[in-house]
């Protein structure tokens, strides 16, 4: 049976959803029966899900409540609370887990904070010891805080530009990907830079930035099979492909429109998802409603519009490719839909189906 855990927004966040939610099909008709099936675990706007490796838990963004809290699989179609939630920064947005399940990482946009949490052998998630916030500010800008005393509020990465480009620009991180060779790859929207950590102890220490130019907005990132690193813009509808160099460094290789049609100003991609074989990307354009698909040419190096399609929703928040489809999150509309794809082409063939759902915003498949 095809089921997934989704994530939505609140009331808090202007929403309807009353936690995590179950998108479930009947057993071998999944395509045209797949239908919100009520809430599992109730939290409070979990806007962003992400599975721990090789435990039956959960990581979920409190978006509205600047928190993370773990959920332990109970049932088979049933989450509970594991711990308490733990703060992290203003508007967290997304959370990724290690591949070896020793920490996630919570981007904060409210404040620009990139937070690493440490999980024990049973997933659960290890506070934050009280210094981390202090010594990732002395990391970023060399500020002379005194270990143990963290920023006072509004002291944080949002209130400092590093480039002095000045005017309204505020720090807005957005998402993050561990690479394999455990750096931690962040999106910084306010600031136009593409972020790589280094785990130093139970912290992060700033490895190198990419900056991107003024105004592009890096939100979302998928790492290609190739080794390439893929960031959707969602201020200037451009998909920017970094590589890294033999000095460990990386930096841009290439750039491509989303889409020859995308209105800048009108489109604002969401979400970056790649197809199974790794030979399409597939971003959403909110505003236009519309899924994009880029080919990736060359080692992975170059990308190339090929399609455009209708998703089927108001504002499509989140997608991901599942067995040969397009699963959609429609968070105005409340619905989502499932596009068949063709592999050959990439191409979305038209709409499947399409059910009612409590403002999603993220879909996960569960395990």
């Amino acid at each position: 049976m095809t089921r997934f855990w989704l994530g939505g927004y609140g009331p808090g966040m202007d929403g309807s959803a009353d936690g995590i939610g179950l998108l479930a099909g009947d057993a071998g008709r999944e395509a045209t029966t797949l239908a919100y099936r009520g809430v599992v675990a109730e939290a409070p706007s979990p806007s962003w899900l992400a599975q721990h490796p090789t435990l039956d838990v959960v990581y979920a963004a409190l978006e509205g409540d600047s928190a993370v809290q773990a959920f332990v699989r109970t049932g088979d179609g049933a989450l509970s609370p594991m711990g308490a939630p733990a703060a992290v920064g203003q508007y967290v947005c997304h959370v990724a887990v290690a591949a070896n399940g020793s920490a996630l990482v919570a981007s904060c946009y409210g404040d620009g904070r990139v937070v690493r949490l440490g999980l024990d052998a049973d997933g659960r998630i290890v506070p934050a010891r009280p210094d981390a916030a202090a010594e990732l500010r002395a990391a970023l800008f060399g500020d002379d805080t005194a270990p143990g005393v963290p920023p006072t509020p509004g002291d944080g990465i949002a209130a400092v530009d590093p480039y002095g480009v000045g005017g309204d620009r505020v720090s807005h991180a957005h998402a993050a990907v561990f690479l394999p060779d455990g750096r931690i790859a962040t999106t910084d929207l306010g600031f136009d830079l593409v972020r790589f950590w280094r785990q130093v102890g139970s912290g992060l220490v700033l490895d190198h930035e990419v900056v991107l130019p003024l105004g592009t907005g890096p939100r979302h990132m998928v790492l290609h099979p190739s080794g390439h690193l893929h960031v959707v813009t969602e201020y200037s509808c451009e998909v920017f492909t970094l590589a890294e160099a033999s000095d460990r460094t990386w930096s841009v290789v290439s750039s491509t429109l989303s889409s020859p049609i995308a209105q800048v100003g009108t489109d604002f991609p969401a979400e970056l998802a790649r197809s199974r074989d790794g030979h399409f990307l597939y971003t959403a354009l909110r505003g236009s409603n519309t899924i994009a698909v880029l080919r990736v040419r060359g080692g992975g190096e170059a990308l190339e519009s090929v399609a455009l399609a209708d998703a089927g929703v108001d504002w499509p928040r989140h997608h991901l490719v599942h067995e040969g489809k397009l699963l959609v999150a429609g968070q105005r509309s409340d619905t989502i839909t499932l596009l068949d794809l063709d592999e050959r082409t990439g191409a979305p063939l038209g709409i499947r189906h399409e059910a009612q759902v409590p403002t999603p915003t993220h879909f996960l498949p569960v395990r």
